[in-house]
């Protein structure tokens, strides 16, 4: 019989290697190295796992991830050329509110913003369309969306979901209802490759994707 370790490094290696991408081995070598760390580094460490848990909330307006609501994003916008209230027109990060960018998950906001080439604001699904999966659009953001567009309608809206089947079925849904009500939406270029995932898409190819999306056509 082979010697595994101490059952707490045992324990340890079974957790971290549930994460994504985390293999046994990668997990193994990740325990030796917090092993070999100071008990700060681990207590800071653990601390800041549970913030995350325990501080993050959804943005009550575009639904991205935050310790503040609304987000900061959501927060300083422009529009129509001017400031919102309450926001102080001497700073130079406003951000565009006619302008909405739906996205699927809090992650692919997070690569559009590593972009640097979109100074609007955004709208998290929080998932796509999947009937084989049993999720439909009651499980998604849309209901949201589509009040949030009504009550302030923007000049654009982005549908820059994944380029994939489901991603692609969830933009044309989302398209006809915006439609529907006389919303401008355009779809996020394919400089994506097809089947890819703007989490893990260069910051050169998703800046280009955004700057030259193209118009949304409904056949």
């Amino acid at each position: 019989m082979t010697y595994q370790g101490p059952s707490v490094f045992r324990r340890a290696v079974s957790e971290l290697a549930k994460l994504p991408g985390i293999g046994e081995k990668t997990a193994c070598r990740l325990v030796f190295f917090l092993v070999q760390k100071d008990e700060k580094f681990v207590q800071n460490l653990a601390l800041a796992l549970n913030e995350v848990k325990t501080a993050l909330e959804l943005c009550s307006i575009c639904f991205g991830y935050t310790d503040q609501n609304p987000c900061p994003i959501c927060s300083v916008s422009i529009i129509d050329g001017g400031i919102d209230a309450g926001i102080d027109s001497g700073r130079n990060h406003g951000r565009d509110s006619g302008l909405i960018c739906v996205v699927e998950d809090p992650s692919d906001l997070f690569a559009i913003e590593r972009s640097g080439q979109y100074q609007g604001v955004y709208h998290v699904l929080h998932g796509k369309l999947a009937p084989l999966d049993g999720v439909g659009p009651e499980d998604l953001k849309v209901s949201e969306l589509l009040l949030r567009v009504e009550t302030k309608p923007p000049r654009e809206v982005i549908l820059a979901t994944n380029p994939d089947l489901e991603g692609d079925a969830t933009a044309l849904y989302l398209a006809k209802l915006l439609g529907e009500r006389g919303i401008h939406a355009t779809r996020i270029a394919m400089g994506i490759p097809m089947g890819g995932h703007l989490e893990y898409t260069d910051q050169v190819t998703l800046g280009r994707a955004i700057v030259e999306r193209r118009e949304f056509q409904i056949r």
